[in-house]
């Protein structure tokens, strides 16, 4: 069984999925077309309407049956709730989201990390993807609990479509490269407001780049016009995917997706407001910037879309590579186990592997083609008589991914595996959730 992370997904098989959140929560669901609405009030599924085509909700399980959703349904997007109104939900344990297929076999689980001040979270979606279906991990937070939610999925709003609405057509992601050598003018005084910020905090500012700029005003203009915010788009197209088709390779990448600010100067307050968005604002790391805003679309809000980059070099990549190997055999060390070494044959298959993660769109141990970690290790040359894998995606430093993998039993069981020998590490950038990572190990 798989453990998935924050925008990491995973391909159904064919036929009706459970998923469980068990505690004090109450699971709900909205079934919607790619736009992101609801067809109609029958397509919020929760505690007092437990029932619509193709989903049903038992207790703290649902049960969705793609081949059975109404017409026109391409997602399903799993929320959760307090059970008890009077509990706040950062008062509970992180929701743990278990999905299990139609034989009750488990197929993977998420556990996003602790809301904070949400009332309501969105756990997971399933959406279409071709002929096939897929779960992805979203952990997004919601302030104006589950009325506030329905609303902004169209619940309560009149269909007056004259037929059931379809999906769009599937669209490539337009590959228009932009100079670097661009010149990006400052004349909102976006780019002297974040730098006094970031100099504020002991942070050397950021240059904006150009490439930078033309993804983030083409995510903002069409999270605008769609009426809300969202990683990627009615359009198909994540923010990630932007950046690299706009001819930004990237080691590391940030962003804040923000609605409601009208200006640079009230964007920064907002940023300076909060430990989360505070710490992406002043991340020492980032070396380049690119930003963007939309006016108008449903809500008639202002839409930001600011992106905080470091380019992907040789160099850096081998730095990174190199810090992921270090952190990994500290942890070793301090089991009483001897470092691995750096296997180069290894580390291409690792390589590989994420930039095949990133190019079609999977996350996976298995590839599309049916290639697993020991097929990739012996095609690259390594002869290793055991292998062994882990991947993670979303993560932005070598710190987090280890951490991340330490915190997985199954990952941090590789990790600590007395018969490993060597590693390889691989990283690539552009995919819908950011950065794959991929540890080899082979004994």
């Amino acid at each position: 069984m798989s453990e998935l992370v924050p925008g990491g997904n995973l391909p159904l098989p064919d036929g009706p999925v459970s998923v469980r959140v068990p505690g004090a929560f109450d699971v709900s669901a909205l079934v919607t077309d790619d736009g992101g609405k609801v067809a109609g009030d029958g397509d919020f599924v929760f505690y007092n309407q437990p029932r619509a085509p193709g989903v049903r909700l038992r207790g703290d399980t649902l049960t969705v049956d793609p081949a059975r959703l109404r017409p026109g349904a391409t997602r399903v997007t799993i929320a959760v709730s307090p059970s008890d109104p009077g509990t706040a939900l950062g008062a509970l344990p992180s929701p743990a989201l278990h999905v299990a297929d139609a034989r009750g076999h488990a197929l993977t689980r998420f556990v996003p990390a602790r809301p904070r001040h949400e009332t309501v979270l969105l756990l997971a979606e399933f959406y279409r993807r071709g002929a096939g279906w897929k779960l992805r991990a979203l952990g997004q937070g919601y302030a104006d609990g589950l009325a506030g939610l329905a609303r902004d999925f169209g619940v309560d709003v009149d269909d007056e479509a004259d037929g059931p609405p379809q999906p769009p057509a599937a669209r490539e992601v337009p590959a228009r490269p932009v100079p670097a050598s661009v010149p990006v003018p400052d004349s909102d005084g976006f780019l002297t407001l974040v730098n006094a910020a970031r100099t504020a905090a002991g942070s050397r500012p950021v240059t904006a780049d150009a490439r930078l700029h033309t993804a983030a005003r083409a995510h903002a203009a069409a999270m605008s016009a769609a009426g809300a915010l969202s990683v990627e788009t009615r359009d198909g197209v994540c923010v990630h995917q932007r950046v690299v088709s706009a001819g930004y390779a990237y080691l590391t990448v940030g962003e804040h997706l923000v609605s409601g600010p009208r200006t640079p100067a009230e964007f920064v307050a907002y940023c300076l407001r909060a430990e989360r968005t505070r710490r992406t604002l002043h991340h020492p790391a980032f070396t380049h910037t690119g930003w963007g805003h939309a006016t108008g679309g449903p809500s008639g809000d202002t839409y930001w879309t600011v992106l905080w980059a470091v380019p992907l070099t040789p160099d850096g990549l081998a730095r990174t590579t190199d810090e992921v190997v270090d952190l990994t055999n500290r942890e070793r060390a301090r089991a009483g186990l001897p470092a691995l070494a750096v296997d180069p044959r290894l580390t291409a298959a690792a390589q590989a592997h994420s930039a095949d993660m990133v190019a079609r769109d999977f996350y996976s141990h298995t590839d599309p083609d049916g290639g697993r970690p020991w097929d990739r290790a012996a095609a690259a040359g390594a002869a290793r008589r055991t292998v062994g894998e882990n991947i993670a995606c979303g993560q932005r430093s070598p710190a987090d991914v280890v951490e991340g993998w330490m915190n997985s039993p199954g990952h941090r069981a590789n990790i600590l595996e007395a018969d490993f020998t060597h590693l390889g590490i691989g990283l690539a950038g552009g995919g819908r959730a950011g950065t794959y990572w991929t540890q080899l190990f082979g004994g």
